[in-house]
């Protein structure tokens, strides 16, 4: 019974499964990737971004403003008054503290000894009152008001918080250092003549070797299929070695040229694959009805060929995107004018490491234009890598 057609696989579950489990570990890191690049530096250091949209517990450590400038005299006392959000440069006025004190304390032993509102008695009339929106007031004598401000331990629970200003920040802002906005525009100058370029090359000779008769046809088909298997890394040094010495091996024809010569292998196997099986009947009408070759292809066969065309694109430009090895060896560039994304990323994790709102949104910055390319062309991809497939 198990042979019956139409009867389901045992295993048709398991695929099931294994594809729920692929796409949930791609669409976690992602989406973990968006909202970290939407929050502000404190909220990624303390919490989680699946707990974003929740008010955040945080413990805190805060000192009061120093008393030189600010202390006042009042009933023979001196006081200290303030804001500590607005002491540490949290915010602006006491009016901007978004956060709520639930606990404070001034000993690193017993951070939460006291509740908002409550007095704290440090001894021989020194006292210190701190309310939930990190309101102060620190009196004492002479003596005790005097040196560094005091030292607050504070437990507090924080609203969400989002905010545009990394994305402005890196992309928009003038005197940003870590230029992601000039780094984004250099992998656009790359990506897109790295794309177009092989796709045009590869689409004529995809059509020779389909459609047309001359000797040495199958040798040239046996070479492409060969070329699919060499190592990138082991025609660097060499290809480097001949744009040097012909003078293109520091700028974007080098590089133009570098992926379009590592992409072309693939390109014209899955083109050529595609317009074999394009109908017989439909060439061979058109060349009785007096076209020629090259009305052929442009006419018919590359409107037909679409499919295959949007399917090496996608390919291309993702691997051309997130490029690192040829942009390193082909944009060489100490003054970081030709510097692309992938290589502005690796720069920021050894300078800037610890700023991760702004390694957050560079990294999804990067990503973000080949998940449009993918998602806007992804129906042409299964019908274009399938060509040639069946007859």
């Amino acid at each position: 019974m198990s042979s019956i057609a139409g009867k389901k696989s045992a295993l048709t579950w398991a695929v099931h499964l294994s594809v729920a489990a692929l796409v949930l570990l791609w669409v976690f890191p992602t989406l973990g990737l968006l909202v970290s690049s939407f929050r502000t530096t404190d909220q990624i250091r303390t919490s989680g971004w699946w707990v974003s949209l929740f008010p955040a517990v945080q413990n805190e450590v805060f000192r009061t403003a120093d008393p030189g400038a600010v202390r006042i005299e009042r009933d023979g006392l001196f006081m200290v008054e303030g804001n500590l959000y607005v002491v540490a440069g949290r915010a602006e006025t006491a009016d901007d503290v978004r956060a709520e004190i639930s606990a404070w304390g001034v000993s690193s032993r017993e951070i939460a000894a006291f509740v908002p509102g409550q007095t704290a008695d440090l001894g021989e009339g020194e006292t210190l009152r701190v309310a939930a929106n990190g309101d102060y007031v620190w009196a004492g004598t002479d003596d005790q008001i005097s040196g560094r401000g005091q030292r607050i331990f504070v437990t507090a629970a924080s609203p969400p918080e989002f905010t545009l200003a990394n994305y402005q920040g890196v992309l928009f802002d003038p005197r940003n250092r870590e230029g992601m906005g000039k780094a984004f525009f250099n992998t656009l100058t790359v990506t897109i003549p790295a794309t177009i370029i092989p796709i045009l090359i590869a689409a004529f000779a995809a059509y020779a070797l389909a459609w047309m008769e001359f000797p040495g046809r199958a040798l040239l088909v046996a070479a492409v299929v060969a070329l699919l298997v060499v190592p990138l890394q082991l025609a660097l040094i060499p290809l480097l070695t001949l744009h040097n010495q012909i003078g293109i091996g520091k700028g974007y024809l080098g590089v133009w040229l570098a992926h379009t010569g590592f992409g072309l292998p693939l390109a014209i196997y899955l083109l050529r694959n595609y317009m074999i099986g394009l109908p017989r009947e439909i060439i061979e009408c058109a060349k009785i009805d007096g076209a020629t070759d090259f009305q052929i292809f442009t006419r018919i066969v590359l409107p037909l060929s679409f499919p295959a065309l949007a399917s090496f694109a996608i390919f291309q430009f993702l691997w051309t995107w997130n490029d690192l090895l040829v942009a390193m060896v082909f944009l060489i560039d100490s003054s970081g004018q030709t510097t692309v994304m992938t290589r502005q990323i690796v720069e920021l994790m050894g300078t800037r490491g610890g700023d991760w709102e702004i390694l957050a949104t560079s990294a999804f910055v990067s990503i973000a234009v080949p998940l449009i390319v993918f998602f806007t062309m992804q129906r042409y991809l299964v019908r274009g890598l399938l060509a040639g497939s069946v007859k």
